[in-house]
């Protein structure tokens, strides 16, 4: 996908649930809260230099500060999704 990427130079909005891909691939991760009636409530500046070896970031200091900022916003969401789906099945 960043080959394709680097190639065409578009905008890409990319939807994952895996954090460590979130900040490997983007520029910048938008945190959306647990639906219904989700919403943002975070927003994070992917500031590692390009082009980005996927399979080593994840080692960076950067990467780690980046990941652990990012996952004291989305922990709380997380759960709350998680009691969601109980409530369902």
């Amino acid at each position: 996908m960043l080959d394709i990427w680097q190639a065409k130079k578009k905008a890409v909005l990319f939807i994952t649930h895996d954090l460590d891909e979130a900040i490997a691939l983007s520029d910048r991760v938008v945190v959306m809260s647990a639906g219904p009636g989700s919403h943002p409530m975070g927003d994070f500046t992917i500031d590692i230099e390009r082009p980005r070896d996927v399979a080593e970031i994840k080692t960076t200091p950067r990467f780690l500060e980046l990941h652990s900022a990012i996952w004291a916003v989305l922990r709380e969401e997380v759960l709350k999704g998680y009691q969601q789906q109980l409530k369902v099945a």
